[in-house]
């Protein structure tokens, strides 16, 4: 990953939201840092897509302040080529091709128009689906049409609500890839979503909210439990030369252990050291949706007015 200096750092500030005596964002603070993915969590109604909406200031926030490089949205002297958005579903004309549509997209956003083909090669709709009517268009290659338009000013910034909605198996590896690439040339990158497996293997870190407020915000190695397994002939001799490390060990079956605490490299070297045979060393990282219905899931869950 490239060093990065924080001049796309978008910086969330206590922000509430505040409808009647309702709060739909309370409070709310966190950072999103360059050269990184960062996934924003929670169930619905925990108040995520308002809370992008002021990121974007298309909506106001009761008190607090969002800030990316230090401006407000409205302040950024080219928002246009600064900030890439997929925020709700676009309205497509039907009869328009797809790459009409980020031909107008481009015209009214100021974006040169040599941009347009390359951002649907970006998302992988080539010439002849771009050259199709919308309306002919499955909900993931809709998907994939707005993401290219979020892509047309090469933005250093992108901010992403449910970008894998509709996204088939290779759309969403597609979507990684291009995550991935953005967040390794130093761009800041805040995504939305509810498909927690996929998010797992994407986001570098991890915010969640509920109701309306901060729960956790941390990397993703440290939200989930990451854990080996380890299959031995020797399972209570190791686990007991383990134990002194001071690390949790788990039995699992007549062979195996749970360890969690210890790098492979670390219990590898302990066993060599005791000349205990390993049959498996392997890491095992916890579920993200479980860690997050941990810490979401109550019997008091409000109606969704995100």
């Amino acid at each position: 990953m490239i060093p990065t200096t924080g001049e796309h750092r978008l910086v969330i500030e206590h922000i509430t939201k505040k409808y009647g005596d309702r709060a739909v964002v309370d409070d709310l603070s966190f950072t999103v840092e360059p050269g990184r993915v960062t996934g924003f969590l929670g169930p619905n109604g925990s108040g995520k897509s308002t809370a992008m909406k002021i990121m974007l200031d298309l909506a106001a926030a009761t008190h607090g302040t969002v800030t990316i490089g230090g401006s407000r949205y409205r302040d950024l002297p080219d928002p246009a080529n600064t900030v890439g958005v997929v925020l709700e579903p676009n309205a497509f004309h039907p009869g328009r091709s797809g790459r009409n549509h980020l031909r107008i997209v481009a015209e009214a956003s100021g974006h040169p128009l040599s941009r347009v083909d390359d951002a649907l090669d970006e998302v992988g709709l080539g010439p002849e689906p771009a050259r199709r009517r919308v309306g002919t268009y499955s909900l993931g290659m809709k998907q994939r049409l707005s993401l290219a338009a979020a892509l047309l000013g090469d933005p250093p910034v992108l901010i992403l609500d449910e970008p894998a909605n509709g996204l088939d198996p290779q759309g969403i590896h597609d979507l990684r890839d291009l995550l991935r690439a953005r967040a390794a040339r130093g761009h800041t990158v805040l995504i939305s979503s509810h498909l927690l497996t996929e998010v797992q293997h994407l986001v570098d870190d991890v915010v969640v909210i509920n109701n309306g407020r901060l729960v956790v915000t941390g990397t993703i190695d440290d939200l989930t439990d990451h854990r080996a397994v380890v299959r031995t002939p020797e399972p209570k001799n190791l686990a007991a030369r383990l134990a002194r490390t001071g690390v949790d060990i788990g039995l699992s079956g007549a062979d195996a252990l749970v360890v969690a605490g210890l790098s492979l490299e670390q219990i590898g070297d302990v066993a060599h050291d005791a000349g205990i045979a390993l049959h498996e060393l392997s890491a095992d990282a916890g579920s993200l949706e479980d860690v997050f219905l941990s810490l979401t899931t109550s019997t008091d869950q409000e109606v969704d007015q995100s």
